[in-house]
């Protein structure tokens, strides 16, 4: 395929991932695509080991830890390829994963972004987590998966193996044109990490390309490997950033409204942490939302910004699923997004 291509792998003390997972990315480069590993600043000696034990890389060494969204940020400047694969270091990839992928982006100049089906390393019948089969988000910003919806996490029975539109590509492995990311400033770097891709794929969609998944393209993530799902950290930032990308792609009236229905939603999550005896979740949660209002305070360009709603967004789901999972009991993504949804 005449397209270029840069695989680029962000890494903060994964030597030990990188020793094992990194080999098949070099193996199943079909397409003879540029592979990069960008070091945050790592304490261990993986950059050594890199050069020592993979010649055919390139490093790329960042002077501090910029985190995922900073970190790619900064490195994606010293890239030049046609097309970027944003790769999580803990991801096993498959032979033949490449080749769909271009070939979507190659036939379909409108697609700006897109991810391949991905699958749970710990178990490989199972949809993983950050991605499944293509990411959604409902009217109150939700994030949900074909394949995940909260904490329910499907069998892959191929129910989702259609290629299509999506609201959101996850990050874990995520095909971008680099014109368009650089059209856009890449990452929100105040993100730091969780849920930029989300806003990226937001974006792009406001400017009237298209997020797709290419599920004959799969690989294996396992996730959690920089912070895990409990951890504070993790909760603080998902909850934090989630109202921003709210506050920044969201406009006027419905701006107003969804911010105000978050912010009681998230104190009655909050709060049934705690009563559950999950006191540092229930800190986090109300840690991001004052930050959340810093955020505010200091952006006031970002809040007020003005979103003209030119382009129909794909994977918008108009309600609320924290009513359809939580009440209606409805757990899987075909029982809330139906065909006549």
């Amino acid at each position: 395929m005449s397209a270029v291509c840069a695989i680029v792998i962000l890494n903060w003390n994964g030597k030990k991932i990188l020793e094992q997972f990194l080999p098949l990315v070099i193996r199943y480069n079909n397409i003879e695509a540029r592979v990069v590993v960008v070091d945050n600043n790592s304490t261990d000696d993986s950059p050594e080991f890199l050069q020592q034990n993979f010649p055919s890389v390139d490093v790329i060494r960042l002077s501090q830890n910029f985190g995922f969204a900073g970190g790619y940020n900064h490195a994606l400047k010293q890239v030049s390829a046609d097309y970027y694969v944003i790769l999580n270091s803990d991801v096993e990839v498959t032979e033949g994963w490449l080749e769909p992928m271009i070939k979507l982006l190659e036939g379909d100049h409108s697609i700006a972004a897109c991810q391949p089906k991905i699958l749970s390393w710990h178990d490989k019948k199972m949809f993983e987590y950050a991605g499944a089969a293509g990411g959604w988000i409902d009217g109150y910003g939700y994030p949900f998966c074909r394949g995940r919806v909260f904490d329910t996490i499907e069998e892959d029975h191929g129910q989702y193996d259609d290629e299509g539109p999506v609201f959101w590509a996850s990050g874990a492995a995520l095909f971008i044109r680099s014109k368009v990311f650089h059209e856009l400033k890449g990452f929100d770097e105040y993100f730091f990490a969780h849920q930029e891709e989300i806003d990226l794929c937001w974006r792009i969609q406001n400017r009237g390309y298209k997020v797709y998944v290419c599920p004959s393209s799969v690989v294996y993530h396992v996730g959690g490997g920089t912070l895990q799902k409990d951890n504070p950290r993790k909760t603080f930032l998902n909850f934090r950033n989630n109202l921003i990308m709210l506050a920044r792609n969201l406009s006027g009236f419905q701006k107003i409204k969804v911010l105000v229905a978050r912010f009681v939603l998230d104190q009655v999550t909050a709060w049934r942490g705690l009563l559950s005896g999950r006191g540092a979740y229930f800190l986090a949660v109300i840690r991001a939302q004052l930050a959340f209002l810093k955020w505010v305070l200091f952006h006031k360009d970002g809040f007020n910004e003005s979103i003209e709603k030119k382009h129909h967004l794909n994977g918008w789901y108009p309600g609320n699923i924290v009513w359809e999972y939580f009440v209606r009991k409805k757990k899987r993504f075909s029982e809330i997004v139906t065909k006549t949804s």
